[in-house]
């Protein structure tokens, strides 16, 4: 590749963007406000169509989304999911060209699609990112990044796009997914603890808006603990991640700690609670319905 040619690809990369569900689909969009060309694949073809209108290329193959892109962004459920879109796009890729993996797999699955990545001649770089729905629309993530620095020309636009802040952590694929199982364990256990001050408000009959008022302006006042509630209270859990999300990444948390001998009873906690949540049907709500976890069920009357 010529000098002119790679600084036009550093400035204008071609992205296929592969998984167009909360994330994906914030994150496309992001891209393309930022004057970038995507192209867009989703398996439920109809998740990925409404890009079309913002300028996108929706393909109806993963092959043909990579074919000729310069970075490839999956934005997938697991492990399992990215490793079968990388085996349906493979006629697709070339060598050298950047697999920027920002799904939550964990560190075990990582290590397992770096090693695919590989194979099939990508540079693999470990991008999961701290965010909802909100931040992803508005290109407002922290990426986490492990992995060559040696591509940053090529994936800085891309980021710059999709996040306010990169952290670039290591140059082996890795330890950016650890780091967000860090930062994921501090927002299940904060999400938790929000829904069971509300149970508790409730039932000691004390209003929780009168809760949220107290807290609020105080040193242990946040924008989190006030957004969740309103959720909760206004009943509007419109998801930004879903409960059953939370619940997968949870038990990557669990695998990771046990491990690596860390024994964490919180999050063991919050399983119990997102697990009983989506057992009730709140799986596909906001992660915030663990608060109908804590709720006691109504008695049958004679």
């Amino acid at each position: 590749m010529s000098s002119s040619a790679a600084n036009a690809t550093s400035q204008r990369p071609t992205v296929a963007v592969l998984g167009t569900g909360i994330m994906g689909s914030g994150m496309a969009r992001s891209l393309l406000r930022a004057g970038l060309d995507v192209r867009a694949w989703n398996r439920t073809q109809a998740k990925a169509a409404p890009l079309a209108a913002d300028g996108a290329t929706v393909t109806r193959t993963a092959d043909e989304a990579v074919r000729g892109a310069d970075v490839i962004l999956t934005m997938l459920n697991d492990g399992p999911a990215v490793a079968a879109t990388l085996a349906a796009a493979a006629p697709g890729l070339h060598t050298d060209q950047v697999l920027l993996q920002s799904s939550t797999v964990g560190f075990e699955a990582t290590a397992d699609l770096a090693r695919r990545a590989a194979d099939l001649g990508l540079v693999y770089l470990d991008a999961p990112v701290s965010g909802t729905k909100q931040p992803a629309e508005q290109g407002a993530l922290t990426v986490f990044v492990s992995g060559p620095s040696t591509v940053r020309a090529t994936v800085d636009p891309v980021l710059e796009a999709i996040g306010q802040r990169t952290v670039w952590v290591a140059e082996v694929p890795g330890a950016a997914s650890r780091l967000k199982l860090v930062v994921n364990t501090w927002v299940i256990n904060l999400v938790n603890n929000i829904a069971e001050c509300l149970n508790l408000a409730e039932g000691l009959e004390i209003d929780p808006q009168t809760f949220l008022d107290v807290m609020k302006g105080g040193p242990l006042d946040s924008p989190y603990l006030q957004g969740k509630s309103a959720a909760v209270l206004s009943g509007d859990l419109t998801p930004s991640f879903t409960l059953s999300t939370a619940l997968k990444d949870t038990r990557l948390i669990l695998d990771a700690a046990e491990k690596s001998g860390v024994r964490l009873d919180l999050v063991a906690a919050s399983a119990g609670r997102f697990t009983r949540a989506e057992a009730a049907g709140h799986g596909g709500e906001d992660m915030i319905a663990t608060y109908y976890a804590g709720r006691a069920p109504e008695k049958e009357s004679d």
